[in-house]
């Protein structure tokens, strides 16, 4: 079957074309609904490499020569390290393009406040990248939890551990914690399946075993955030798996309600690879997924199509930017309560920094 020579076709620049970014821009190339495709990355080396692959228009070290292009409307900030977020997007918004934001929305709630309110003001489209809601899986979990399968909900439970070659690749680059940078994924899918109930309690605790001396970064922590109704969410995050299978994610989800339970093991157990070379290896194993072949195992890719078509065809974006801040704010008091080992009330009135000025 053709394409629809009648449907409407945008450009879409990409920020930052490393892993998640060249996923971002591999999809878009890929996507009929996308005309042209722009991407700026400051590694000459990956930049040419992506733009190959990706037959891109346009390929530049310095963003804001993307901004510059009339015709551009929608674009994927992809860049590292994440405090580069915030003075990026808010770029973008300015230049009146739609914005697809990798988490963190940004490193302090006034600048979240800010680019929130930005995008609204210019009635322009603003996301964020929370890929798992793009999982089959947990788009099964949400959907037993409102149609009412499960009761009335009482308890969540999420365990996610990654590999210390990520983790270390991480904590490396940024000094936000497993709550700001693994957590804040499954606090949002969790919290997203509760609405409209709310956080008002925080409490969470840190391990710094491994990792510590190295980066100093927590090895793992878990997070116990209670809802307004009494609901409990539990969030467990830790990045110190012994090296395996590249970019590894194992996840385990229980979902409880008054009138049953809903297990989910994604864990990526059920495909296994065993050479003599490279011993057990599990494919498709990451969190945001992996090309095979003639299609995409993983839910980044649906969620790279899904902000290209709201852009083009002007339907809602899946995650909301406030939606966003709220996870944000979770997990900044997340890292309050494990810094001061006591419950952390919501909302926060003020950001962690000035909270702990005054603690």
């Amino acid at each position: 079957m053709g394409i629809d020579t009648d449907m409407r076709q945008i450009e879409v620049g990409i920020i930052g074309t490393g892993w998640c970014g060249g996923i971002r821009a591999e999809t878009c190339a890929r996507d009929p609904v996308v005309r042209r495709l722009h991407l700026a990355e400051t590694r000459p080396e990956r930049l040419a490499e992506v733009a190959e692959a990706s037959g891109a228009a346009t390929a530049t070290a310095d963003y804001r020569e993307l901004l510059e292009i009339a015709a551009l409307e929608a674009v994927f900030i992809s860049a590292t390290p994440e405090d580069t977020h915030y003075p990026i997007a808010r770029a973008c918004l300015d230049a009146g393009k739609h914005v697809f934001l990798e988490k963190p929305i940004a490193q302090t709630l006034d600048e979240a406040d800010e680019l929130i309110a930005l995008a609204r003001d210019r009635g322009l489209k603003l996301t964020i990248g929370y890929s798992q809601r793009f999982n089959p899986k947990y788009a099964f979990v949400r959907e037993k939890i409102l149609d009412g399968t499960l009761g009335e909900p009482v308890s969540a439970l999420i365990s996610r551990n990654i590999t210390r070659s990520l983790g270390n690749k991480i904590s490396g680059r940024t000094k936000l914690s497993p709550a700001a940078m693994e957590a804040t994924h499954d606090l949002d899918f969790a919290l997203w399946c509760l609405e409209p109930r709310r956080p008002v309690r925080v409490y969470a605790q840190g391990v710094e075993k491994v990792m510590k001396q190295t980066v100093d970064a927590f090895d793992c922590m878990w997070i116990v955030v209670t809802l307004d109704d009494g609901t409990v969410i539990t969030v467990g995050a830790g990045w110190i798996l012994p090296l395996g299978y590249p970019n590894y994610s194992s996840t385990w989800l229980e979902f409880v309600g008054s009138e049953g339970a809903l297990l989910i093991d994604d864990t990526h157990k059920d495909v296994m690879l065993n050479t003599v070379k490279d011993g057990i290896r599990l494919p498709m194993s990451s969190m945001p997924g992996e090309r095979v072949g003639h299609t995409y195992a993983g839910p980044m890719a649906s969620e790279t199509s899904h902000f290209v078509e709201a852009v083009a065809f002007d339907r809602p974006v899946l995650v909301a930017p406030a939606q966003a801040r709220q996870v944000m704010e979770v997990y900044m008091a997340a890292d309050l309560s494990a810094e001061r080992n006591q419950p952390i009330a919501l909302p926060l009135n003020r950001d962690p920094a000035a909270l702990r000025a005054d603690g």
